[in-house]
C-alpha cells in the first residue's frame, strides 16, 4: 500500500516509486522537487530502508534546512515515529557534506578535528599578506580576482601541485603560483581550509583512500542531488565516487535554471546523466504550483530558443492571471519612483510588502532604488547585507574558533585586541613570529590573560549549549562591558549578538559539543540568502542570482536594456553555455512571481558617471504581445514633478 504517495501527482508518484538505479527528474520551476524528493525518502524508508542509508544533498542551508523540516513532518505523519533522533538521514549542503567527512578523517589530511574554516574575509586578508610577502603591488593584482581565480581552479579539481606543473606556460600563470603557494601556507599554518578546500579535500579523500571511499559508499546507499546543474567538476566527482557502487542516485535540476556558470557549474553534468549512468529513468515535472499561466507562457517564451536544454513546456492548474505590465520610464530615477510608488499602491490594497520583490542584475541599480523606497516611505530589506559578516558576530565566532583551534591566527587576530586590551601590531608581530620572550612583562601578562579566556571558553564549549555559551563570551571576553557603554552604535552591536543567542537556540537540542561545532559550522557557510534571519515584513531588494529558490507574488524586473539585462559580459562572451545563460537568468526571474510581474526598462541610464541611451532588452519583444500590457502614462512617468539636471 502507497496511499501516503496520493498527495503527489502521476510524474511526482513515479519518481518517488522509482527507487532502484540512476533517476534524472526534470523538474521545472515551481514543480514540487523539494516534496518529491521528500515523499521519495518517505517511500524508501516506508520499504524498509533505515534513514541513516540515504544521503540528501542541496545548495544552501535555506533549502537545505527546508528539506529536514519536510522529511521530519511528512515522516512524523506517516507514523514513522519508530526511528531516534539521529537515525535520520543525512540532508546537507555540498560544503556541509564535506566539512563532516573531513572531520571524520582529518588525521588523513594532516589536520585536526577542530580545523578552522576561513570565510572570504579571512581569504582575502590571507592573500593580501602574500601580495606582501612576494612585494607585490594588490592594485595590479587584486586580492578579490586572484581568490576567484583560485577557487575557480579548485573548483575544476585543480589543486596547487597540478597548477604548478602548468603554470610555467605564461608570465601569469607563474605569478598566481606564487601568490597561490603563499596562501596555502597561510592556511596550513592557522590549520585551516577554504570554502573551496572543503569539497576538494572530500573528493581527494573519496578518490585516494579506498577505505574512505568504501566507508561512504556502504553508509549511504541510496543518494539524493537537488540542483544537480549547478554541480562544477568537484561536486560531479564527489557524487560520483559515492554513488559508483550503489548507481542508487537520484538528481533533480533543470538546465534551464543553470545561472552559475560564473562560479564553475557545469550544465554538461545534467546534459549528459544518462551517458553516464546508462540505465537511467528520466522523468519530467512540467506542471507548476507557483504562478499563474500568464507567467508561465511568457517564461516558455523566453526559455524555448535556448538550445542547451531538455526540451518541456511548463503548465499550470491555476488561473490565467493578470497580463505583465511593461513600464517605459525616462531615466533610472523615474524607474525607481515608479517601482517604489506602485509598490505602494500594492500595501496599499492590502498586499503584505513580504510578498513584494525587486530583481536587478546587477547590484549598482538597488542604490536609486533604496532612495525611492525611503522616499515613498515604503519598507524594504536588501539581501545581502550579512548578518554574520557583522564585525561583533564575527567577533564572538572568532572567540569559539579560536579557543577550539588556537592555531588560527586569523581569529587570534581578530579578536585579541576586541575589545581593546592594548596590544598594537608590534606586540602581534613578536607573538605570531615566536618571540614573545623579547616582549616586557606586562605585555607578557596581557598576553596570557588573553590565552584564559580562550581556556575557559574552550572548557565551557564542552559542557554548555550554544546559546548559554555565546552569553559567555559575551561576558568572560569583555565585550559586553564595553557596548553597554552610552553609545547608540554599541547598543545595537549589543543587540545582534542578542540576537545571536536567539538564533543559537535552535542548536541547543543537538548534543554537546556537537550543538556548538555545528552552529560555527553554519555561521561560516552562509550564504545571501541564509542572511534574511528576520524575514522583516518588507519589499526585498535582490540580484536575479539572489532570488534562486525563493517565490513572491509580486515581482519587479528592473533595468531591461541592452548592456545590462543581458548584461555586456554575457554578449561578448564566445561559448554557447554563457551566452544563453543570460536567457536563463530572465526565466529564473520571471518563475520567482506568483501573481504578477511588473517589467521595467529606461531610455537613458547614468553608468559610471555617463549618460547613455538605452536599447530595450530584446527579452521584452520575446514575449507575446498578448502577454503585455502598457503601464499608463501617469504611472510610468510617476504623479511626482521630476527635474533633471545634466
Amino acid at each position: 500500500m502507497t496511499h501516503y504517495l496520493d498527495a503527489l501527482n502521476p510524474q511526482q508518484r513515479e519518481a518517488a516509486l522509482h527507487t532502484e538505479g540512476p533517476l534524472l527528474i526534470v523538474a521545472g520551476a515551481g514543480a514540487g522537487k523539494t516534496k518529491t524528493l521528500s515523499f521519495r525518502i518517505l517511500h524508501l524508508i516506508e520499504q524498509g530502508v533505515t534513514p541513516e542509508e540515504i544521503l540528501a544533498i542541496t545548495f544552501t542551508n535555506k533549502a537545505a534546512k527546508e528539506m529536514r523540516e519536510r522529511v521530519r513532518m511528512i515522516l512524523q505523519k506517516s507514523g514513522q515515529r519508530r526511528h531516534s533522533w539521529h537515525e535520520r538521514p543525512f540532508v546537507s549542503t555540498f560544503h556541509a557534506l564535506g566539512v563532516h567527512i573531513i572531520k571524520e578523517n582529518a588525521a588523513e589530511l594532516g589536520y585536526t578535528k577542530n580545523f578552522s574554516i576561513f570565510d572570504r574575509n579571512d581569504s582575502l586578508r590571507a592573500l593580501k599578506d602574500a601580495l606582501a610577502s612576494l612585494g607585490l603591488d594588490p592594485k595590479q593584482h587584486e586580492p578579490a580576482k586572484i581568490l576567484s581565480k583560485i577557487s575557480r581552479e579548485k573548483g575544476n579539481g585543480i589543486s596547487l601541485h597540478k597548477y604548478e606543473q602548468s603554470a610555467a606556460k605564461s608570465y601569469g600563470g607563474k605569478v598566481l603560483a606564487q601568490i597561490w603557494q603563499k596562501y596555502e601556507a597561510a592556511l596550513k599554518e592557522e590549520g585551516a581550509l577554504d570554502f573551496d578546500d572543503l569539497l576538494l579535500k572530500t573528493a581527494y579523500l573519496l578518490k585516494n583512500n579506498a577505505s574512505v571511499r568504501e566507508k561512504y559508499q556502504n553508509t549511504w546507499t541510496y543518494i539524493h542531488i537537488d540542483e544537480y546543474q549547478d554541480t562544477n567538476t568537484v561536486q560531479y566527482r564527489i557524487v560520483s565516487a559515492l554513488a559508483t557502487k550503489h548507481k542508487n542516485l537520484c538528481v533533480v535540476g533543470d538546465a534551464d535554471q543553470t545561472i552559475y556558470t560564473w562560479r564553475g557549474a557545469d550544465i554538461n553534468n545534467i546534459l549528459t546523466f544518462e551517458q553516464d549512468y546508462p540505465k537511467t529513468k528520466v522523468i519530467l515535472l512540467e506542471q507548476n504550483y507557483r504562478s499563474t499561466q500568464t507567467i508561465l507562457t511568457a517564461a516558455n517564451d523566453i526559455i524555448k530558443k535556448n538550445t542547451l536544454r531538455k526540451e518541456k513546456v511548463l503548465f499550470t492548474k491555476n488561473e490565467e492571471g493578470e497580463k505583465i505590465t511593461l513600464a517605459s520610464v525616462y531615466d533610472q530615477n523615474a524607474e525607481a519612483l515608479y517601482i517604489a510608488d506602485t509598490a505602494a499602491t500594492l500595501v496599499a490594497r492590502g498586499v503584505s510588502p513580504r510578498e513584494i520583490a525587486v530583481l536587478y542584475r546587477v547590484n549598482f541599480l538597488s542604490r536609486t532604488l533604496e532612495e525611492a523606497f525611503l522616499n515613498a516611505d515604503v519598507p524594504y530589506q536588501v539581501l545581502g547585507v550579512r548578518f554574520f559578516e557583522r564585525k561583533e558576530i564575527k567577533d564572538i565566532i572568532s572567540y569559539i574558533r579560536a579557543a577550539q583551534n588556537p592555531a588560527s591566527l586569523s581569529d587570534v587576530k581578530r579578536i585579541i585586541n576586541s575589545p581593546p586590551r592594548g596590544i598594537g601590531k608590534a606586540t602581534l608581530l613578536k607573538l605570531f613570529t615566536g618571540k614573545e620572550q623579547d616582549l616586557p612583562m606586562p605585555k607578557r601578562i596581557q598576553i596570557e590573560k588573553f590565552r584564559e579566556i580562550l581556556v575557559n571558553i574552550r572548557e565551557k564549549a564542552a559542557t554548555l549549549k550554544p546559546s548559554e555559551l555565546i552569553k559567555f563570551v559575551m561576558k568572560r571576553s569583555g565585550i559586553e562591558t564595553t557596548f553597554k557603554a552610552e553609545n547608540s552604535e554599541d547598543s545595537e552591536r549589543l543587540l545582534n549578538i542578542q540576537e545571536l543567542v536567539s538564533l543559537a537556540i535552535k542548536y541547543d537540542t543537538l548534543p554537546i559539543p556537537q550543538g556548538v561545532e555545528k552552529m560555527v559550522e553554519d555561521a561560516v557557510l552562509a550564504s545571501d540568502q541564509d542572511t534574511l534571519i528576520k524575514d522583516e515584513n518588507a519589499v526585498k531588494l535582490m540580484t536575479v542570482h539572489a532570488s534562486k529558490g525563493l517565490e513572491f507574488d509580486n515581482v519587479f524586473i528592473c533595468g531591461l536594456e541592452e548592456g545590462i539585462f543581458p548584461s555586456s559580459s554575457g554578449r561578448n562572451t564566445k561559448t554557447l553555455v554563457e551566452f544563453e545563460e543570460e536567457r536563463r537568468l530572465f526565466y529564473v526571474a520571471l518563475t520567482r512571481a506568483r501573481k504578477k510581474v511588473f517589467l521595467t526598462c529606461a531610455s537613458v541610464r547614468t553608468i559610471f558617471g555617463q549618460r547613455e541611451t538605452q536599447v530595450p532588452s530584446e527579452f521584452i519583444s520575446d514575449i507575446n504581445d498578448s502577454l503585455l500590457e502598457q503601464a499608463a502614462e501617469g504611472q510610468q512617468m510617476s504623479d511626482r514633478r521630476i527635474v533633471y539636471i545634466d
